[in-house]
């Protein structure tokens, strides 16, 4: 598909061409993983009383702003068929996504300052395997269980390794809970991008499966982790009104992760 002519996204097609350019904005400017990283981290963060909250969620925004950046600047030729129209988007806007990466590289350099030896072991563990998706994420498959597991280890890990009591039953709920969830998210990713190139409904009802069992698992996890439900439930009630567009993938596959994850700092916070 050519991205000089991306087919239309938002429904209806009539939609005006202000509110789609509007879409595109939010869908495609590297916010929504900037969003999802920082709100999961901060809600793992406070469930797990990390002590220095507010470090690790600027950490995980602006390290996951640009390893998406570094990947979506790198590798728009391949991305012109799957994404046409966030290609486009970022073609007509690479100037400022240049210093927008900058910016947010400069912030992760500034949170990093002053955090421990293994969160930083960590960060560029993750980073490194961020750097290599290029590569790494042309089978779909292990796409989906590697960028899981460096979600994970980003929003769980980094706040984990924070706990005062060291305690580890807490964060692996953490995991047991998120991870599904974000491995869901990634299925659906593949499934838009049409990148397996097979029947999506085994796939897609593999990943609901995913996300409903991450929600009864977190029912009956300790009454703190509890909250955590919220972004699985988020990420599946998005999963049910699936569909391939380029909108629908990031505002609301996406979108839903952060959506979940604010919901549950209210249930955390009402508590």
């Amino acid at each position: 598909m050519s991205s000089s002519s991306p087919s239309p996204d938002l429904e209806p097609a009539s939609v005006a061409p202000a509110a789609s350019r509007a879409a595109d904005r939010l869908a495609f400017s590297l916010w929504i993983p900037a969003a999802v990283a920082a709100t999961v981290c901060l809600a793992v963060g406070l469930v797990l009383e990390a002590r220095d909250v507010g470090r690790w969620a600027v950490i995980a925004a602006t390290g996951s702003f640009v390893v998406y950046g570094v990947d979506r600047l790198r590798d728009l030729r391949r991305d012109r068929d799957p994404s046409p129209r966030r290609t486009e988007f970022i073609e007509r806007n690479v100037i400022g996504f240049r210093v927008a990466l900058g910016l947010a590289a400069i912030g992760l350099v500034a949170a990093a300052a002053g955090a421990s030896h293994e969160a930083l072991a960590l960060c560029a563990t993750l980073g490194a395997l961020g750097l290599l998706h290029r590569r790494l994420k042309r089978v779909p498959a292990i796409k989906s269980l590697y960028v899981s597991t460096a979600w994970t280890g980003i929003c769980v890990g980094l706040p984990w390794l924070d706990t005062p009591d060291g305690s580890s039953a807490p964060g692996l709920w953490a995991v047991a809970i998120l991870f599904p969830a974000f491995w869901s998210n990634l299925v659906a990713s593949n499934l838009r991008d049409d990148e397996a190139a097979l029947d999506p409904t085994p796939a897609l009802h593999l990943a609901r499966a995913a996300a409903a069992a991450a929600v009864i698992l977190a029912l009956f996890t300790p009454a703190p982790l509890r909250v955590l439900a919220w972004v699985p439930a988020a990420e599946l009630l998005a999963l049910l009104r699936f569909r391939t567009t380029e909108h629908y993938g990031h505002l609301a596959i996406d979108g839903a992760l952060a959506a979940g994850a604010l919901l549950a700092l209210g249930q955390h916070f009402a508590t």
